[in-house]
């Protein structure tokens, strides 16, 4: 796993560029294929090198396929209906988060026949994915290119404000939950490694049940604020790691509410950020605008187990008290964000 994300950092900034110039579609395609062969090397792999091997492979097709399949839903839903499109995407995501979990949990307990039989069937998936890709997707021309390539990027203040704020809050909203508080569960807290796979399910099924409902309650409302709410709401899942220590009776009962919290957080945030990034760059450059915001994803979440990894041992009321601090500054560098943004883009627009 440290290698696909290391990998997947340094490599991401690579896809926007193939994205502006061979169009999203093709770049989601190569990026599926990469990945399935990086899966079944991982499942044949009689020697580290080849499995590090496999795992590089898999980073790069990783660190391309989310940019890559923002930018082809960007480019396929209309100019009204970005945050529609983003929220079906999200539900079918975390579906495939819940079943592949679990699924993952029953195939893994049979030893390494299950392991290798877990990584063919990865591969297989992707697979699939490039098929139905290849043959039912159809993307328009793409616009004339312009000039400067990440330099319009870096020249735009108010997607860099974006993103820096959307490191904190996929550190502390995404990289806490997902590599901290399992690792907390079970070393600090003695919960048995049955009771911690809970908490995947239970966030990813939470995002299935709220995304929509929250993508229609977002609709005439300000992008920024939805995001700054999705900040207390990091914070306050982070308060309940605190009280699951202090309070040894409802520990299992307040990681279940953590998990299920950063899923509406995570609702609440990816049903403004994704169309704001869709409409903030211009359209010959929206790959280069995905991959950054992608890497912004990707840096959040190494710093949390870069960062959170040792403190989690030595002080973990600090650690989750400073998460909570994060997200909530992270909002609020959100709500100031709003008076960089063009007028016509500040509000989730309604349906026509």
């Amino acid at each position: 796993m440290g290698t696909i994300t290391g990998v997947a950092v340094v490599t991401g900034p690579l896809s926007g560029p193939l994205i502006d110039r061979f169009g999203a579609r093709v770049s989601a395609l190569d990026s599926g294929v990469l990945l399935a062969a990086g899966y079944a090397v991982l499942a044949f792999a009689p020697t580290p090198e080849l499995a590090f091997a496999g795992a590089g492979l898999a980073g790069v097709g990783n660190c391309a396929l989310n940019p890559s399949q923002s930018a082809l839903i960007a480019r396929l839903s209309p100019p009204d209906g970005s945050h529609c499109a983003t929220k079906v995407s999200r539900v079918a995501t975390n579906a495939g988060f819940g079943l592949g979990g679990a699924l993952g949990g029953v195939v893994a307990a049979i030893g390494l026949q299950g392991f290798v039989a877990l990584f063919l069937l990865n591969a297989a998936t992707y697979l699939i994915y490039v098929c139905i890709l290849g043959v039912v997707v159809r993307e328009s021309a793409r616009p004339a290119p312009i000039a400067g390539g990440y330099r319009v990027v870096l020249r735009d203040a108010a997607f860099m404000h974006l993103a820096l704020a959307n490191v904190a809050m996929m550190a502390v909203g995404w990289g806490v939950f997902s590599w901290l508080i399992p690792a907390f569960a079970r070393n600090n807290l003695g919960i048995s490694e049955r009771l911690i796979g809970l908490l995947l399910p239970a966030n990813a099924l939470t995002v299935v049940v709220a995304q929509m409902p929250i993508a229609r309650l977002a609709e005439g409302q300000r992008r920024v604020v939805l995001m700054a709410v999705a900040g207390v709401i990091f914070a306050v899942a982070c308060v309940l790691g605190v009280v699951a220590q202090l309070s040894p009776a409802a520990t299992v009962a307040m990681l279940v509410a953590s998990a299920v919290l950063v899923g509406v957080g995570e609702c609440f945030h990816t049903t403004a950020l994704s169309p704001l990034v869709t409409d903030l760059p211009p359209a010959s450059v929206r790959g280069r605008y995905m991959a950054a915001i992608g890497l912004s994803w990707w840096v959040g979440l190494t710093i949390a187990p870069a960062v959170g990894g040792g403190l989690l041992s030595t002080a973990p009321v600090a650690l989750f008290i400073g998460s909570a601090a994060a997200a909530v500054t992270a909002g609020m560098a959100l709500l100031a964000l709003e008076r960089r943004l063009p007028v016509p883009i500040r509000m989730t627009p309604r349906p026509t």
